[in-house]
C-alpha cells in the first residue's frame, strides 16, 4: 500500500481526495475486478490505492460511497469503456464544474464522452459527498485567486504550494480541479517545478 500511495502522491486513484487526512482510510483497488480476472489479483499493474477502507470510510459515507466499493464497480466492468488511472492521460477525459460535478470533457469525441460518463456513473463520482467537497474546493480557489489578484500577490507561489509535491511526496487534494481552474498558470508552474506531473 505504501508504494502505491507514494506513486499516487497519496491521492485516491478515482477521486483525488486525501483519505488519510479525512480518516476515511485507503484500500488496495483492483482496477480490473478480481472476479472478472482472477489471474490479475496480484498483478501490480492492476492495483491502485483508493479511498474508503471497510472499517472507517465505507461506513461513514454509506450511500455517498464512491470508487471501488460502489455497486457499479463491484459488478462486471467493461474494461473497453472504463477510464482508469493506469491509462495514459486519463485525466483529459474529465472536467470539473464549479457546482462540484464531474462531467466528460468537452474536448472528447462522442465515444470518449460515453466512456467518461460510463466511468463517472460506475464509480459514483458525483456522489453527494464528492460534489460537496469539490464545490468547497472550487470556492476556496476562487477566494484565493481573488485575494491574490486584489493584493497583487504572486500567483505562481500559491500554485507551487498547491500543485508541486511536498518534500514527503504528497499532493494537495483535487489536483486536477486546481490544474483546470488555473489553466495556463498551472501548466507553467508544473513545467517549471514538477514536469513529471504533466
Amino acid at each position: 500500500m505504501t508504494l502505491l500511495l507514494n506513486e499516487q502522491y497519496h491521492l485516491c486513484c478515482y477521486s483525488e481526495i486525501r483519505a488519510d487526512l479525512r480518516g476515511l482510510g485507503y484500500h488496495i483497488e483492483h482496477v480490473e475486478n478480481k472476479s472478472q480476472q482472477p489471474g490479475r489479483t496480484f498483478d501490480y499493474q492492476n492495483l491502485a490505492a483508493s479511498a474508503l477502507d471497510s472499517e472507517n470510510g465505507l461506513p461513514q459515507l454509506g450511500i455517498n460511497a464512491f470508487g471501488g466499493h460502489v455497486q457499479g464497480k463491484n459488478k462486471s466492468v467493461d474494461m473497453a469503456q472504463f477510464i482508469h488511472c493506469h491509462l495514459p492521460d486519463c485525466s483529459r477525459y474529465f472536467a470539473y464544474l464549479s457546482n462540484g460535478h464531474v462531467v466528460p470533457s468537452i474536448d472528447l469525441t462522442e465515444q470518449e464522452a460515453e466512456y467518461a460518463q460510463y466511468t463517472i456513473d460506475h464509480l459514483n463520482l458525483n456522489s453527494g459527498f464528492l460534489q460537496t467537497e469539490r464545490r468547497n474546493h472550487w470556492e476556496e480557489l476562487e477566494q484565493l485567486f481573488e485575494e491574490h489578484i486584489e493584493k497583487d500577490w504572486d500567483l505562481h507561489q500559491l500554485l507551487q504550494l498547491d500543485l508541486v509535491p511536498s518534500p514527503d511526496h504528497k499532493l494537495h487534494e483535487f489536483f486536477s480541479i486546481t490544474r483546470q481552474f488555473f489553466q495556463q498558470e498551472a501548466e507553467q508552474v508544473l513545467q517549471s517545478h514538477a514536469p513529471a506531473l504533466i
